[in-house]
Protein backbone atom coordinates (compact mmCIF):
# COMPACT_ATOMS: atom_id res chain seq x y z
CA UNK A 1 0.00 0.00 0.00
CA UNK A 2 1.43 3.70 -1.01
CA UNK A 3 2.23 6.17 1.51
CA UNK A 4 -0.35 8.82 -0.26
CA UNK A 5 -3.18 5.72 0.14
CA UNK A 6 -2.29 5.12 3.96
CA UNK A 7 -2.69 8.95 4.32
CA UNK A 8 -6.33 8.66 2.59
CA UNK A 9 -7.36 5.91 4.52
CA UNK A 10 -6.48 8.02 7.90
CA UNK A 11 -8.26 11.09 6.35
CA UNK A 12 -11.24 9.02 5.79
CA UNK A 13 -11.32 7.42 9.34
CA UNK A 14 -11.21 10.59 10.43
CA UNK A 15 -13.88 12.08 8.78
CA UNK A 16 -15.89 8.48 9.74
CA UNK A 17 -15.40 9.34 13.48
CA UNK A 18 -15.39 13.06 13.18
CA UNK A 19 -18.88 12.58 11.55
CA UNK A 20 -20.09 9.57 14.62
CA UNK A 21 -19.03 12.13 16.95
CA UNK A 22 -21.20 14.87 15.61
CA UNK A 23 -24.21 12.47 15.81
CA UNK A 24 -24.85 12.67 19.05
CA UNK A 25 -25.16 16.63 18.65
CA UNK A 26 -28.58 18.05 18.20
CA UNK A 27 -27.09 21.02 16.41
CA UNK A 28 -26.59 21.38 12.44
CA UNK A 29 -23.94 23.08 10.85
CA UNK A 30 -21.93 23.40 8.19
CA UNK A 31 -17.89 22.00 8.47
CA UNK A 32 -14.58 23.70 7.78
CA UNK A 33 -12.10 21.44 6.98
CA UNK A 34 -8.29 22.73 6.40
CA UNK A 35 -5.29 20.15 5.15
CA UNK A 36 -1.89 21.18 6.39
CA UNK A 37 1.28 21.15 5.15
CA UNK A 38 1.54 17.00 6.54
CA UNK A 39 -1.53 15.80 5.10
CA UNK A 40 -3.52 16.19 8.23
CA UNK A 41 -7.08 17.31 7.91
CA UNK A 42 -8.29 19.54 10.38
CA UNK A 43 -12.25 20.32 11.31
CA UNK A 44 -14.48 22.96 12.64
CA UNK A 45 -17.56 24.95 12.88
CA UNK A 46 -16.18 27.80 13.45
CA UNK A 47 -13.60 28.68 10.90
CA UNK A 48 -10.26 31.13 12.46
CA UNK A 49 -7.96 31.59 9.11
CA UNK A 50 -8.79 31.51 5.46
CA UNK A 51 -7.31 28.19 4.76
CA UNK A 52 -11.01 26.52 5.70
CA UNK A 53 -12.82 25.43 2.94
CA UNK A 54 -16.19 24.45 3.60
CA UNK A 55 -16.40 20.24 3.59
CA UNK A 56 -20.13 19.75 4.61
CA UNK A 57 -23.03 22.15 4.38
CA UNK A 58 -25.92 22.42 6.92
CA UNK A 59 -28.98 21.64 5.46
CA UNK A 60 -31.32 22.97 8.39
CA UNK A 61 -31.80 26.20 10.21
CA UNK A 62 -30.16 25.88 13.34
CA UNK A 63 -30.02 28.04 16.61
CA UNK A 64 -26.54 26.60 18.04
CA UNK A 65 -25.84 28.29 21.85
CA UNK A 66 -22.18 28.58 22.32
CA UNK A 67 -20.87 27.68 26.17
CA UNK A 68 -19.56 30.80 26.63
CA UNK A 69 -23.19 32.43 25.94
CA UNK A 70 -22.86 34.82 28.46
CA UNK A 71 -19.49 35.67 29.30
CA UNK A 72 -19.18 38.93 27.79
CA UNK A 73 -22.78 39.74 28.79
CA UNK A 74 -21.62 42.78 31.31
CA UNK A 75 -19.62 44.46 28.37
CA UNK A 76 -22.39 43.96 26.18
CA UNK A 77 -24.68 45.52 28.64
CA UNK A 78 -22.62 48.42 28.66
CA UNK A 79 -22.05 48.88 25.65
CA UNK A 80 -25.92 48.78 24.91
CA UNK A 81 -26.29 51.35 27.97
CA UNK A 82 -23.89 54.03 26.02
CA UNK A 83 -25.10 53.56 22.32
CA UNK A 84 -28.86 52.95 23.07
CA UNK A 85 -28.84 49.70 21.10
CA UNK A 86 -30.58 46.47 22.46
CA UNK A 87 -28.97 44.06 24.58
CA UNK A 88 -30.78 41.64 23.02
CA UNK A 89 -29.76 42.86 19.34
CA UNK A 90 -26.31 42.69 20.35
CA UNK A 91 -25.60 39.55 21.38
CA UNK A 92 -27.59 38.39 18.73
CA UNK A 93 -25.12 40.13 16.44
CA UNK A 94 -21.84 38.84 18.09
CA UNK A 95 -23.40 35.17 18.08
CA UNK A 96 -23.60 35.94 14.15
CA UNK A 97 -20.40 37.43 13.38
CA UNK A 98 -18.08 35.09 15.49
CA UNK A 99 -19.82 32.12 18.04
CA UNK A 100 -18.73 34.47 20.66
CA UNK A 101 -15.17 33.98 20.04
CA UNK A 102 -13.18 36.82 20.58
CA UNK A 103 -10.30 35.14 18.11
CA UNK A 104 -12.28 34.89 15.01
CA UNK A 105 -10.63 36.00 11.70
CA UNK A 106 -12.91 35.96 8.67
CA UNK A 107 -11.54 35.11 5.50
CA UNK A 108 -11.53 39.17 4.60
CA UNK A 109 -10.25 39.48 7.57
CA UNK A 110 -12.22 41.37 9.87
CA UNK A 111 -11.61 39.76 13.93
CA UNK A 112 -13.05 39.93 16.76
CA UNK A 113 -16.47 39.16 18.32
CA UNK A 114 -18.10 41.72 16.04
CA UNK A 115 -16.03 41.32 13.19
CA UNK A 116 -14.59 44.51 12.95
CA UNK A 117 -12.51 45.19 9.42
CA UNK A 118 -8.64 46.74 10.06
CA UNK A 119 -10.02 50.01 8.08
CA UNK A 120 -12.20 50.94 11.00
CA UNK A 121 -9.93 50.21 13.83
CA UNK A 122 -9.16 53.91 14.13
CA UNK A 123 -12.56 55.54 13.46
CA UNK A 124 -13.61 53.17 16.30
CA UNK A 125 -11.09 53.21 18.85
CA UNK A 126 -9.62 50.19 18.95
CA UNK A 127 -6.02 49.53 19.31
CA UNK A 128 -6.62 45.58 19.49
CA UNK A 129 -9.39 43.97 18.32
CA UNK A 130 -9.19 40.59 19.71
CA UNK A 131 -9.97 42.49 23.63
CA UNK A 132 -12.87 42.03 23.97
CA UNK A 133 -14.47 45.14 25.14
CA UNK A 134 -12.56 47.40 22.95
CA UNK A 135 -14.21 45.16 20.11
CA UNK A 136 -17.36 45.25 21.44
CA UNK A 137 -17.66 49.11 22.19
CA UNK A 138 -16.23 49.98 19.01
CA UNK A 139 -18.61 47.38 17.20
CA UNK A 140 -21.65 48.44 19.10
CA UNK A 141 -20.59 52.30 18.52
CA UNK A 142 -20.24 51.17 14.75
CA UNK A 143 -23.58 49.88 14.69
CA UNK A 144 -25.44 52.33 16.33
CA UNK A 145 -23.58 54.96 13.16
CA UNK A 146 -25.12 52.73 10.54
CA UNK A 147 -28.90 52.60 12.87
CA UNK A 148 -29.18 56.04 13.09
CA UNK A 149 -28.41 56.82 9.16
CA UNK A 150 -30.78 54.15 7.89
CA UNK A 151 -33.47 55.90 10.42
CA UNK A 152 -33.64 52.65 12.99
CA UNK A 153 -34.67 50.29 9.79
CA UNK A 154 -33.20 46.60 11.37
CA UNK A 155 -33.08 45.04 8.23
CA UNK A 156 -31.28 47.82 6.34
CA UNK A 157 -28.73 48.46 9.20
CA UNK A 158 -28.10 44.90 9.63
CA UNK A 159 -27.44 44.55 5.53
CA UNK A 160 -24.86 47.60 5.92
CA UNK A 161 -23.01 46.32 8.87
CA UNK A 162 -22.36 42.67 6.75
CA UNK A 163 -21.87 43.97 3.41
CA UNK A 164 -21.17 47.74 3.96
CA UNK A 165 -23.46 50.97 3.40
CA UNK A 166 -22.69 51.42 0.17
CA UNK A 167 -24.19 48.61 -1.34
CA UNK A 168 -27.02 48.93 1.39
CA UNK A 169 -27.11 52.55 -0.38
CA UNK A 170 -27.20 51.20 -3.78
CA UNK A 171 -30.08 48.94 -3.39
CA UNK A 172 -32.11 50.78 -0.79
CA UNK A 173 -33.27 47.47 0.60
CA UNK A 174 -31.45 44.51 1.78
CA UNK A 175 -29.36 43.66 -1.25
CA UNK A 176 -29.54 40.28 -3.31
CA UNK A 177 -26.31 39.34 -1.34
CA UNK A 178 -27.07 35.53 -0.51
CA UNK A 179 -24.39 35.86 2.37
CA UNK A 180 -25.90 39.02 3.36
CA UNK A 181 -29.70 37.34 3.22
CA UNK A 182 -28.42 34.76 5.17
CA UNK A 183 -26.99 36.86 7.61
CA UNK A 184 -30.02 39.52 8.49
CA UNK A 185 -32.04 36.20 8.73
CA UNK A 186 -29.79 34.16 11.26
CA UNK A 187 -29.15 37.62 13.83
CA UNK A 188 -33.03 38.48 13.19
CA UNK A 189 -33.30 34.56 14.04
CA UNK A 190 -30.89 35.15 17.25
CA UNK A 191 -32.41 38.24 18.25
CA UNK A 192 -35.96 36.21 18.43
CA UNK A 193 -34.64 33.91 20.95
CA UNK A 194 -32.39 36.35 23.19
CA UNK A 195 -35.39 38.33 23.31
CA UNK A 196 -37.53 35.39 24.43
CA UNK A 197 -35.24 34.03 26.93
CA UNK A 198 -34.70 37.41 29.24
Amino acid sequence: MTTQAKKNIRAGLGVLVMLSLLAGVPVSADIYMYRDADGVMHFTNTPSSPEYRIYIRSSKPRFYTPANINKYDRIIKEAARRHGVDFSLLKAIIQAESSFNPQAVSKKGARGLMQIMPQNYQALNIKDPFDPHQNIMGGTRYFRTLYDRYDGKLALTLSAYNAGPTVVDRYQRIPPIPETERYVEKVMRFYRHYKNST
